[in-house]
């Protein structure tokens, strides 16, 4: 990671309109909170003074999609000396997950609550108790405690984990001609990856970029500077990607011209294989594939693929770009292309434009732009509620070069009518959710021409009301089958994002993801943690088993299948959906093809990418064992390639913290 020196730092200057209230004091603050840009709540803290102790009472809150998520926090700190002393947190972290915990410091002793199981241990140096990404009010104080205990390279969070606090520059807003000098940090160890905090010089919080318990972007803004979100988002993008600006890890990274010789290619067009081939790469195109024994000049960079399979760059067709950290997580997987399947228009426009120029480091990204209608359970800040909103929605992602505008849960019927005929009307076509109020035959009637998650379908076929399994061989099965293959409609099943839901939480993880351990802390504590009581998980294992049947019927149908994750975990849940598939009944072969060719064609980039031809994009991996033989082994990645420049998925993965 790179820290910037001050006096080398970027000036920001914010210009915004509207009302201007400046924090007048700092006993007590309140913080909008958004998801998407959309204000979800609120976070207040407010100061009081008691028998020595400063107690700062904290009460957090949002609605997320109708679902309430309160937590309250109480932060006391010795009033002379100003080191924390109690810290208690009560209520929910997300829509999924709770948290009770307390922390009482007393003559160097640590008693820690956690739920209902206590502990004690001797205080370090150095130690701050924090739980995680909320209250934010917790970190504008860690970052104060960093400050006065001259800058530490790490604090141990009580009660577990550790935390980096990094200055990384100084940026400087202006509202109304009122000029503030904001402190930029990045804060890692409390989420996945980095954190992105402004506070004024005497640590006062301004702003907040981060992500919630399930994995979701969240932005906390100072409320009398609310107009100022936008511009914090788009810099936020931009500064998480650099991080990650100098990323390339082979001598051959950044040559004109690479061989790769001696490898198994599969051909995902054409259903073969090629033994003991060389692809010639020559400006980031592949310039030749051939089984022909030639002399290479010395010093012309190779890579040996002997004993090894050459495939095509993976696509993940549901992604969700919600931090920086993402973009080396793909390309460690061998991901070399997402969809990303709505995200915050500035951020997702700012993340794209710097890989693009390099300036950061990921795979392709396709936008999809989500339209949402207007209600308490909306997602985002652009909705449409009529013609005219609908119409205005699609022309302005049209226009910022998104590919697909993605329809979400709260629109109204006849809005999306009005979306897919606008979309269409611009050469765009159109997925999503199938609203409330609406079966699949009718958004698919209504014009979608794609459709997000297997569930949208199941809820249309015959189902076993007692094991909950689909019945694949009633008249009402097929006949949905034959509408979506009569109309043409892609599906991305996102299969795991259910698996690991429903899962029993008694269950083994590793059984989804052999390498779980090697992920990164926070992400383990949010994954293990999902799924259900162990009867409820029991009663739907015949659900479980039977949409992966789901799959390989439509596929035989010739329904076009994309494999998508949902996020899941970073990278690897793409691998475990390609083997859910296989569960199902598809070939290995069949399975990649979800996630090369297939998706390229439904995208219109066939000609351009999704398979191993002269003239498309050196996007290819390299794989120790032959995923053919058995697709667990596409988790087997050791070389990625990027419009012909190199990548070691281990480097890639130490940058954002996964482990070997």
């Amino acid at each position: 990671m790179r820290i910037l020196p001050l006096l080398l730092a970027t000036t920001l200057s914010i210009v915004a309109t509207g009302s201007f209230a400046q924090q007048a004091t700092w006993d007590s603050a309140t913080y909008n909170l958004h998801k998407f840009e959309q204000k979800i709540g609120k976070e207040k803290y407010v100061v009081t003074k008691s028998g020595g102790s400063t107690v700062y009472k904290v009460d957090f809150r949002f609605v997320d999609r109708g679902s309430a998520v309160p937590l309250k926090a109480s932060i006391v700190l010795d009033a002379a000396t100003k080191e924390p002393t109690n810290f208690t947190i009560k209520g929910k972290t997300s829509r999924m997950s709770v948290i009770d915990d307390s922390i009482s410091i007393i003559n160097n002793q640590v008693s820690i609550r956690k739920d209902s199981t206590s502990s004690s241990i001797a205080l370090k140096p150095n130690s701050f108790p924090i739980a995680g990404y909320s209250p934010g009010t917790a970190q504008m104080l860690l970052i104060q405690y960093w400050k006065r205990h001259q800058r530490p390279k790490r604090i141990s969070m009580l009660p577990d984990g550790q935390v980096q606090v990094m200055l990384d520059g100084m940026d400087t807003i202006s509202l109304n001609n009122h000029k503030t000098v904001l402190e930029r940090y990045n804060i890692a160890g409390l989420i996945w990856g980095n954190e992105l905090v402004w506070t004024d010089r005497e640590g006062h919080l301004y702003c907040l970029i981060t992500n919630d318990a399930e994995g979701d972007k969240l932005e906390m803004m100072l409320e009398p500077y609310e107009s100022l979100l936008p511009d914090f988002i788009n810099k936020a993008a931009v500064y998480s990607m650099r991080l990650f600006a100098s990323a390339n890890s082979t001598n051959v990274a950044s040559s004109k011209i690479l061989y790769i010789m001696n490898g198994t290619v599969v051909d995902v067009v054409n259903n073969k294989t090629i033994p003991n081939a060389t692809i010639v790469i020559e400006n980031g195109k592949i310039k030749n594939i051939t089984t022909a024994k030639f002399k290479l000049k010395e010093g012309t960079p190779v890579i040996d693929a002997t004993g090894k399979t050459i495939l095509p760059g993976l696509w993940d067709m549901h992604a969700h770009f919600e931090q920086g950290e993402w973009g080396p997580a793909y390309l460690a997987a061998g991901i070399t292309t997402v969809r990303d399947c709505g995200n915050e228009f500035g951020y997702i426009n700012a993340i794209q434009k710097a890989i693009d120029e390099g300036k950061g480091v990921g795979p392709h990204i396709l936008k999809a732009g989500i339209i949402d209608g207007k209600g308490p359970e909306a997602l985002g800040i652009i909705q449409a509620d009529n013609v005219a909103e609908a119409k205005a929605a699609v022309q302005r992602y049209k226009g910022n070069g998104f590919d697909q505008i993605k329809i979400y849960s709260s629109m109204k019927p006849a809005v999306v009518k009005a979306v897919c005929e606008e979309a269409h009307r611009l050469n765009l076509s159109v997925t999503g959710h199938i609203p409330e109020g609406m079966r699949l035959q009718q958004g698919i009637d209504s014009g979608m021409d794609q459709v997000n998650h297997i569930t949208y379908i199941t809820d249309v076929m015959k189902l076993d009301r007692k094991t909950f399994a689909i019945d694949l061989k009633a008249g009402k099965t097929d006949s949905v089958l034959q509408f979506l293959k009569d109309h043409h409609i892609v599906v991305d099943p996102t299969l795991g994002v259910f698996e690991l839901s429903l899962r029993s939480l008694k269950d083994d993880i590793t059984l989804i993801e052999p390498n779980f351990s090697s992920i990164p802390l926070p992400l383990q504590e949010l994954f293990k943690n999902t799924g259900m009581a162990p009867k409820k998980a029991e009663a739907l294992k015949g659900y479980i088993r039977s949409i992966k049947e789901v799959v390989k019927a439509m596929f035989d149908r010739g329904i076009p299948i994309v494999a998508g994750t949902d996020m899941g975990m970073p990278g690897y849940s793409l691998y475990r959906e390609l083997e859910l598939y296989v569960q199902g009944g598809l070939t290995p072969m069949q399975a990649l093809t979800t996630a090369t060719i297939t998706p390229a064609r439904v995208m219109g980039k066939e000609l351009k990418t999704g398979s191993l031809d002269i003239g498309k994009d050196a996007d290819i991996i390299i794989v120790d064992a032959n995923p053919l033989d058995n697709i667990s082994n596409i988790r087997k990645v050791s070389t990625v390639i990027k419009n012909g420049k190199v990548y070691d998925p281990k480097k890639l993965h130490k940058m954002v913290g996964f482990t070997e």
